[in-house]
């Protein structure tokens, strides 16, 4: 029974690790996060970004939504400007689907026997979300969000949402106490 349980569990483990954004962010302890109200997008520095125009509005729309969710007013002289950056890189996962199970065949030598493993390529997209005191000319926020992206259309607004959300989910910072 337990055998039969565990392949299961460990796949949904695997399945359910692979949907949610790792999320971390830093800040300028200094920075007067309560007196910010307004926000601009930085264009020369959204501009620079190496992912399609298409994804780019796709970020953009959703960074501005979580903004003005969070009580900011979008400006043409604002407190803060919004900056973004992404990576992506491909990774290539490889386990043994009968765990301890070994299958058993022919091959150009003969019989041969050995474990039996799945190959599977996912991309890993990491969103940095950084925000810049327009007085200060500084950066005071920086969110960093890293999870499996979807390469499928139907789903890259859902993903991209969520990566904003769960980013922008950091800022305002909690100071420590």
């Amino acid at each position: 029974m337990i055998t039969k349980i565990f392949p299961f569990a460990i796949a949904l483990l695997f399945l359910t690790s692979c949907q949610s954004v790792r999320v971390v962010a830093d800040y300028d302890k200094t920075a007067p996060f309560n007196s910010y109200k307004t926000f601009g997008f930085h264009k020369e520095g959204v501009d620079r970004a190496e992912i399609s125009d298409l994804d780019k509005r796709r970020i953009l729309k959703a960074i501005e939504t979580s903004l003005l969710e969070k009580g900011f007013s979008k400006s043409e002289t604002p407190d803060l400007l919004v900056n973004f950056f992404t990576k992506e890189k491909q990774q290539v996962n490889i386990y043994n689907n009968n765990f301890n199970s070994f299958g058993w065949g022919w091959g150009w030598g003969g019989p041969y026997f050995g474990a039996q493993y799945n190959v599977s390529n996912s991309t890993q997209g990491t969103l940095y979300i950084d925000l810049i005191d327009t007085k200060r000319k500084e950066l005071i926020w920086q969110g960093i969000g890293q999870g499996n992206i979807s390469t499928s259309v139907k789903y890259k607004d859902e993903r991209i949402n969520e990566f904003v959300a769960s980013i922008l989910g950091k800022y305002p910072p909690k100071f420590d106490l």
